[in-house]
């Protein structure tokens, strides 16, 4: 995952290359990515989920982070063109933040 843009508190999923991992932040608290299925031929993310909750979109929110959640990503070797799709979500966009000249 990475900010898009630096100012927003989201963040884009990519394709990881570990199958599990911990993030502990100093919070005490630990964010962690689980991948199921992952391998070279099985970069495409299939579906994923944040604490157990289907997640339709292909961000997450930077409270998720530090809230100590668990993402879990399902991979396959095709790209799955119906997930991370949502129509209830806009990504941010810095343009929606920038006053217009005239």
């Amino acid at each position: 995952f990475y900010p898009v843009t630096p100012d927003a508190a989201e963040y884009s999923i990519g394709s990881p290359l570990f199958p599990e991992v911990e993030i502990h932040l100093e919070n005490g608290k630990v964010f962690k990515i689980i991948t199921h299925n992952a391998s070279p031929e099985n970069k495409y993310i299939q579906s994923a989920k944040l604490n157990g909750k289907a997640l339709n979109a292909p961000v997450i929110q930077h409270r998720d982070i530090m809230n100590g959640s668990v993402l879990e990503l399902e991979m396959g070797n095709r790209a799955n063109k119906q997930w991370g799709i949502s129509g209830d979500y806009t990504p941010f966009s810095v343009s929606t933040h920038v006053k217009q000249h005239e």
